[in-house]
């Protein structure tokens, strides 16, 4: 029983050690634009702005379908 208490808390370990290096990396490139021309982000927020909530929404959960898919294919399939 021991074991499987030991086991399980290295499985949880190495589960929130990847959930924060992974956290660690979105805040990275979501802020690369922002460091790197700041101007150029302005604008592109201020276009933003003017498409309309439905279509945001739409990109949003396209985005969204296709992270799910790629997990999805790197957690279940052997193609990575």
């Amino acid at each position: 029983m021991a074991l499987l208490a030991k086991r399980m808390r290295f499985c949880y370990k190495r589960a929130m050690k990847i959930l924060l290096l992974l956290i660690g990396m979105v805040l990275v490139l979501e802020g690369l634009p922002y460091a790197a021309n700041p101007e150029k982000m302005q604008q592109w927020l201020q276009q933003l702005t003017e498409i309309p909530a439905e279509q945001l929404r739409v990109i949003g959960m396209v985005s969204m379908a296709a992270g799910l898919f790629l997990c999805f294919l790197v957690e279940k399939t052997s193609l990575f």
